[in-house]
């Protein structure tokens, strides 16, 4: 028996520039040479190129088909590591799915990890906010993002809350010092229900000093002048036991 090189492709279901690559690197011997200089192949060159296509149907690179050899026809721990990747793989396929059908139901924002915020919550926050999280999800510790993740998972909408969302940065001294009085409640009601809060910088990779100035940072970028105010004084209200 004795195919060219053209003949072999056919016969394989492969392609001349297939076969060419394979010689290359050393999945497929070279062939003997007619008198005329052609190649010719036998039926042992087609066995090994139907196999090598096969496996890499099946999933496997050239370098681990080479580390088979061409010997063993049914290499069965190779087998068996690919059909463990291929689990894991269809696996975080699964929840990636899960992930997407959750944004597209929700028409949520694809910059926050899940994880972290679901999807529903994200999808009803202010653009300041989503980005706040952002940062928080790129600074925070396991421990810090955990409470973070808890306290937006829980706490319900408050009108204050919301009504800090829509405060104009020109807003009245009075209209301020008024959601201070409506917004400590509201705080103070959290802090309590996540009392580690106080402590969720404490495991940031970068430490604590960094994860605060970043924090703080995009605060001020993310807020505007009366919001940044009436937390301030919020702040100050519930530290003075207000």
């Amino acid at each position: 028996m004795a195919w060219s090189t053209r003949e072999l492709a056919e016969l394989a279901g492969t392609s001349l520039r297939a076969v060419r690559h394979y010689h290359q690197v050393g999945l497929l011997p070279e062939p003997t040479r007619r008198s005329n200089g052609y190649k010719q192949y036998g039926v042992a060159h087609l066995v090994r190129l139907v196999r090598i296509k096969r496996l890499t149907e099946l999933g496997f690179s050239l370098p681990q088909i080479a580390a088979m050899g061409d010997a063993d026809d049914h290499p069965e721990q190779a087998l068996r590591e690919l059909d463990a990747e291929l689990a894991e793989t269809i696996s975080r396929l699964q929840r990636v799915r899960a992930e997407l059908a959750e944004l597209l139901e929700h028409s949520a924002p694809t910059d926050l990890p899940p994880d972290f915020v679901a999807p529903s919550t994200a999808a009803k926050m202010t653009d300041a906010d989503r980005s706040l999280v952002v940062v928080l999800s790129r600074v925070l510790g396991p421990r810090g993002a955990q409470v973070y993740a808890d306290m937006m998972r829980e706490t319900p909408d408050d009108p204050a809350a919301t009504e800090l969302d829509n405060l104009p940065a020109d807003a009245s001294e009075e209209t301020r010092q008024a959601l201070v009085v409506r917004l400590v409640p509201y705080i103070r009601g959290v802090r309590e229900a996540h009392p580690g809060l106080d402590e969720s910088r404490a495991d940031a990779p970068r430490g604590k000093r960094f994860a605060d100035k970043v924090i703080d940072d995009a605060m001020v970028d993310l807020y505007n002048p009366a919001q940044l105010d009436v937390l301030r004084r919020a702040g100050e209200m519930l530290r003075g036991g207000g």
